[in-house]
């Protein structure tokens, strides 16, 4: 449970002049942490402090913003969402991002993952099928300085293949199989984490390992995604 809403923080704010809007949502983020990621037994270290870092509320609409960290999904636009907070901490930590990492993200969504990425890795190359978002998402990046990111317009199902291969990727987007152009992109000893199943039906995060010819899978969490969709 979020303890401290946003609302409370902000008539903090409000009392205490010497705090600025910026030490506000610092805060907002801070208590999102401890009460919706660290109290779940997320322990990565990177991904915590990335957590800590990304100011969730530019990646959503300004009349959100109120809610920016509660946990759960917000809309987006264009029938995309932006997934709850400890969602995108746990898929973050499953694929042990590291330094010098280089990842592919389906699915782009407003940025937010992508950010979150980009403050642990080397370099993120993220796929949006929705023009409008993919436009939005590459010019918030941007402004906010994760220039380690690229975004790209495109058909997800096929992944990024100048760049691969991955030391990871993670999709978004809920696909009733998992795509063989992105297990063709994975490096060997990399992870993928995908939601699998029908957008009508019950859905799973799945953990994708491979080494060199073999392809372990493991399925976890029961999770509602929007549709993987196709160009």
């Amino acid at each position: 449970m979020f303890k401290i809403s946003y609302l409370l923080l902000l008539s903090i704010y409000l009392c205490t002049p010497s705090l600025s809007a910026q030490d506000i949502y610092q805060e907002a983020r801070n208590q999102m942490v401890a009460d919706q990621i660290e109290r779940r037994d997320i322990s990565h270290q990177a991904t915590l402090h990335a957590m800590r870092q990304v100011p969730r509320h530019e990646f959503i609409p300004q009349s959100l913003q109120s809610v920016a960290y509660s946990d759960r999904p917000l809309p987006i636009g264009f029938g995309q969402t932006i997934s709850q907070p400890y969602i995108v901490a746990y898929m973050t930590a499953l694929i042990q991002p590291k330094s010098h990492h280089k990842i592919l993200e389906i699915g782009t969504g407003s940025g937010y993952q992508a950010a979150v990425l980009a403050e642990i890795v080397d370099s993120v190359f993220t796929i949006e099928i929705v023009k409008e978002l993919e436009h939005s998402a590459q010019q918030r990046l941007m402004k906010l300085g994760y220039r380690n990111s690229r975004v790209r317009h495109s058909d997800g199902y096929f992944g990024w293949e100048e760049h691969a291969p991955f030391d990871a990727i993670v999709v978004t987007a809920a696909s009733e199989f998992i795509p063989p152009p992105l297990i063709t992109q994975l490096k060997n000893g990399g992870k993928m984490i995908i939601p699998v199943g029908s957008s009508f039906s019950v859905q799973h995060l799945v953990l994708v390992s491979k080494e060199g010819e073999k392809v372990k899978t493991k399925t976890l969490l029961p999770v509602r995604f929007v549709p993987f969709t196709r160009l």
